[in-house]
């Protein structure tokens, strides 16, 4: 079983910083053959969600993202660093840290859109949860991605 845990960066342990920054350069460096600076300056100033194992007794972190606030990143609150671990693959964990990560945003900032950078072939993953692609593929960091933007659904109706 996942347990999922928000914490602001002074709240994380430094075993859950290890953990998360190990997740985050197994995923985004080493299995994607991408050198770039993970570490950007962010961490300070967003929320962490971990999803860690419990049935095992060993708290493993299986999935991870960070929700950037409005204004540091973009305009719209943004999600971003999502992952799930190579362990934790194949079990619905992204569908429902995803979930969670926009769970908190709409009880955060009620009424505003949410902005993702995603990896271009993940697109169809994040339409699942309403997000629209807003610009063309770009390159970062060798990886094609997009820019895409989750409008509320209220917002949706009165644009028409």
């Amino acid at each position: 079983m996942v347990v999922w845990h928000w914490r602001s960066f002074e709240a994380l342990s430094v075993i859950d910083l290890y953990d998360i920054l190990l997740a985050r350069e197994a995923v985004f460096i080493v299995e994607q053959h991408c050198i770039y600076q993970d570490i950007d300056g962010l961490d300070p100033d967003v929320w962490h969600l971990m999803g860690r194992e419990t049935a095992s007794g060993t708290h493993a972190l299986m999935a991870y993202l960070r929700v950037v606030l409005p204004g540091k990143k973009y305009e719209e609150p943004s999600i971003g660093r999502v992952l799930t671990t190579s362990a934790a693959r194949g079990r619905g964990l992204g569908q429902a840290l995803m979930a969670e990560g926009i769970k908190r945003v709409e009880a955060h900032y009620p009424g505003r859109s949410i902005r993702i950078s995603a990896q271009a072939h993940l697109e169809r993953f994040y339409q699942g949860f309403g997000f629209q692609t807003v610009s063309e593929p770009y390159d970062e960091d060798g990886i094609p991605h997009i820019e895409m933007l989750r409008v509320p659904r209220a917002k949706e109706a009165a644009l028409g």
